[in-house]
């Protein structure tokens, strides 16, 4: 708990049973008060291993795809009730010691997402990253940018924290079961007018790591042209797209009602440390 706020952390599962230890280990138990895996038929022990670990998995009997995977995690992680979500990647790519930092932007009511960027403030290729994807990182960036008037670093993170009331207000059901389902769901944020941060954050890129191939990177990479090209379109109501249908002022009036109850709550708390 941050700031009287309850932390949910997801973990998206597949034949994870390498790394996923080293992730829980990471993951701060006096911050985090709830954690929710979801295993999407993995063939491996990722499930054994979970459950090792004082877990209770969630397993999914067919495989869903990554999109399918976050929103079972999603949905059972809002119906334990917290209040800041965030998606950590059980592959150990990304770094699970950075979970308090980007729970704290939103706990304290500054931001309503928060994504882990591997290319602010450090070398992605330097660290492993290979050339190729980094290009094609910078590229779709680029795009993603100008088309969703925003200037951040990176869309393609694994590594994101989000309000539970933004979260609960968009339809992220209606979003891919496959990985354009993480560019779905920013362009969702920003059709609601959230306010997004970014923190640096550190990848590793080992045998271990999850990654796909260059089949789905290039399908990957089209599907986030597409949700750019949907996105203005039904902006300027050319056309309507279900998963960009829905109420952002609704959207909006919850997220400042968050936001202004965790500003009161940090005030709060300074008055009586300095009353103490």
């Amino acid at each position: 708990m941050i700031n009287g706020r309850r932390i949910g952390v997801v973990l998206p599962a597949y034949n994870a049973a390498a790394t996923l230890s080293r992730t829980v280990i990471e993951l701060d138990p006096d911050v985090i008060d709830e954690i929710v895996l979801v295993d999407d038929a993995s063939t491996d022990q990722t499930v054994t291993m979970a459950r090792k670990l004082g877990l209770e998995p969630i397993r999914h009997e067919l495989n869903l795809g990554y999109g399918g995977n976050q929103k079972t995690c999603y949905d059972r992680v809002l119906e334990l009730g917290v209040d800041i979500i965030v998606m950590v990647h059980p592959d150990y790519q990304y770094s699970p010691l950075l979970v308090p930092a980007m729970a704290s932007m939103i706990a304290y009511g500054e931001y309503d997402l928060v994504l882990g960027s591997r290319i602010l403030a450090q070398n992605s290729v330097a660290r492993g990253m290979p050339r190729y994807k980094y290009v094609a990182n910078r590229f779709l960036t680029f795009v993603e940018n100008i088309f969703l008037r925003q200037k951040l670093s990176e869309y393609h993170t694994g590594l994101r924290a989000f309000s539970s009331a933004l979260l609960a207000g968009l339809p992220f059901e209606r979003n891919s079961d496959d990985f354009v389902f993480d560019n779905q769901i920013i362009a969702q944020a920003v059709s609601a007018g959230a306010r997004i941060g970014e923190v640096s954050c550190p990848t590793r890129y080992e045998t271990d790591s999850s990654s796909i191939n260059l089949r789905r990177s290039i399908r990957y990479g089209v599907g986030v042209l597409r949700t750019c090209g949907q996105y203005r379109l039904h902006r300027h109501r050319v056309r309507h797209y279900s998963y960009l249908d829905f109420e952002p002022d609704e959207v909006r009036a919850g997220l400042e009602s968050a936001a202004i109850a965790a500003k009161l709550a940090a005030e709060a708390r300074g008055s009586a440390r300095t009353d103490g």
